[in-house]
C-alpha cells in the first residue's frame, strides 16, 4: 500500500504487471487520463536489445506488440458529458486484435477495472467515500483487500462466465467456500516466493552509481594521436 498516488505508484503497479505479462507476445492496456500512466508504462516495457561496443550502453527499446489505449471522461456537475477515446501506441489492427483476445468490447473502454473497483468499494467500508468506515491501521486494510481478492475470484460466481474466475481460468475446478480460503495452506516455497516478490516490490532497486559515458575523452584521443605521430615521424628519420 501507498499514502500517496504519484508517478512512483504508477511505477510500481506497471512493474506488477510487467510480471504476469511475461509470457505474452501482444498485449493491450487501457487506461484513464491519469497523466502518470502512459510514461509508466513505456518505462515497465522496455526490454535489452542490443550492445554498443564503442559506447558501452545498453540499448533499449519498448515492446513492440504492445498496445496503449487511453480513456478520458468530461464530467460537468456530476454528469457525463463526452467520452475521448485515444490510441497513445500501437496501430488499429493491434487494437483490434486485442479487443477481440481479450473480449472487452469493440472500442477502448475501462469499463471492466471500474466494475472491479465499484465490486471492491461495496465488499469493503473503509474504500466507500464519505464513510464513517476509516481504517485505522493499514495492515488491516490491506489484508482486508486480500481477503475481497481471494473471494472475488475463488468463491463469487459471476453471471456473465457462470463460474469463477478461477475456475474460468482453469486454476481450480470448484467453488470455494470462505472456510476452505482460509484454512488453505500455502506451501511453504510459495510462500517465500510470494514474500520475496512483494518485497522488491515494497523497496525500491538502489540507484547506480553516474560513472562516466564508456569511451575514452578526446583529451586523451589527441595525446594518443600525437604520440603515434611521433614515434612514426621518428621511425621514417631512421
Amino acid at each position: 500500500m501507498q499514502s500517496s498516488r504519484d508517478h512512483i505508484l504508477a511505477d510500481r503497479l506497471l512493474q506488477q504487471v510487467r510480471r504476469c505479462a511475461c509470457g505474452a507476445s501482444r498485449l493491450l492496456i487501457c487506461v484513464d487520463g491519469w497523466a502518470s500512466y502512459p510514461n509508466a508504462i513505456l518505462r515497465a516495457f522496455v526490454e535489452q536489445v542490443s550492445e554498443s561496443v564503442q559506447t558501452g550502453k545498453q540499448q533499449m527499446q519498448v515492446w513492440s506488440q504492445l498496445v496503449i489505449g487511453q480513456v478520458i471522461k468530461t464530467q460537468k456537475k456530476h454528469r457525463l458529458v463526452s467520452v475521448k477515446h485515444t490510441l497513445l501506441r500501437g496501430d488499429e489492427q493491434g487494437l483490434e486484435h486485442g479487443l477481440k483476445q481479450s473480449r472487452g468490447g469493440t472500442q477502448i473502454n475501462t469499463a471492466y477495472i471500474e466494475r472491479l473497483n465499484g465490486t471492491v468499494r461495496e465488499r469493503l467500508a473503509s474504500l466507500t467515500r464519505k464513510c464513517r468506515h476509516a481504517s485505522q491501521r493499514l495492515e488491516a486494510f490491506q489484508w482486508g483487500m486480500y481477503l475481497i481478492g481471494c473471494t472475488y475470484n475463488l468463491c463469487w460466481v459471476h453471471h456473465q462466465l457462470g463460474q469463477t474466475p478461477a475456475q474460468a481460468a482453469a486454476l481450480t475446478d470448484h467453488i470455494w467456500n470462505l472456510q476452505e480460503v482460509l484454512t488453505y495452506k500455502v506451501p511453504p516455497g510459495v510462500l517465500l516466493k510470494a514474500q520475496e516478490a512483494e518485497h522488491r516490490a515494497l523497496v525500491p532497486p538502489p540507484e547506480k552509481p553516474k560513472g562516466g559515458r564508456g569511451g575514452p575523452s578526446k583529451y586523451y584521443l589527441i595525446l594518443l594521436k600525437m604520440k603515434e605521430e611521433k614515434a612514426r615521424r621518428q621511425a621514417d628519420a631512421v
